[in-house]
């Protein structure tokens, strides 16, 4: 005998978040804020800052300086958008010479990624701000970080797997460590 999925629903464990698990004060008056903005705008833009909000850290991946002038670039938004990122601007030492002018609102920014941004002539903001300059959303570029960059991604899967560059977790690189018989240079392994 089947189940009525009609009357009896379906049996989901995995809920989506509805609120951070954060004590963050900022954070949980951010969420009020964009709660409030998406329940009385027509704009799925504030759904969708609310619900990453809601995200653990390791799913609000930050982003360097860099990658967001470069993702600005190749939109087709006007040259005054926006970006927003629901996440952590960082700074990228390797940038020399120009950098353009840009306009940012993201949860917060490293003091370098900050100073190379407002040195450029452009401007940082918080997405509280973000919330009075744009509502709706309107003129703005949703961005947001890599969630494989973490170091931790670089380990997930099987090392020495055909067709794999999972890395191995060795203690160190030396003469005594994981050389035994196919690992050694000497038999095509690289490490």
């Amino acid at each position: 005998m089947g189940k009525d999925l009609i009357a009896g629903g379906r049996n989901v464990h995995h809920k989506r978040r509805t609120a951070p698990k954060s004590d963050n004060a900022y954070l949980a008056l951010l969420v009020k804020l964009y709660r409030f903005l998406s329940r009385r705008t027509d704009s799925k833009f504030n759904e969708i800052v609310l619900r990453r909000l809601f995200h653990s850290r390791t799913n609000r991946p930050s982003m360097g300086v860099a990658r967001v002038a470069r993702y600005l670039g190749k939109s087709a938004a006007p040259a005054d958008a926006i970006a927003v990122l629901v996440g952590k601007v960082t700074d990228d030492s390797r940038v020399v010479g120009k950098f353009p002018k840009i306009r940012i609102a993201a949860l917060g920014f490293t003091e370098g990624a900050k100073a190379r941004i407002e040195a450029a002539g452009g401007e940082c903001m918080t997405l509280d701000q973000l919330a009075l300059a744009a509502p709706t959303g309107h003129n703005t570029v949703l961005l947001r970080g890599r969630r494989t960059a973490r170091e931790a991604n670089r380990y997930f899967g099987v090392p020495g797997t055909p067709g794999t560059h999972v890395k191995p977790k060795v203690r160190a690189k030396g003469r005594k460590f994981e050389r035994a018989r196919g690992r050694r240079r000497s038999r095509g392994f690289k490490v």
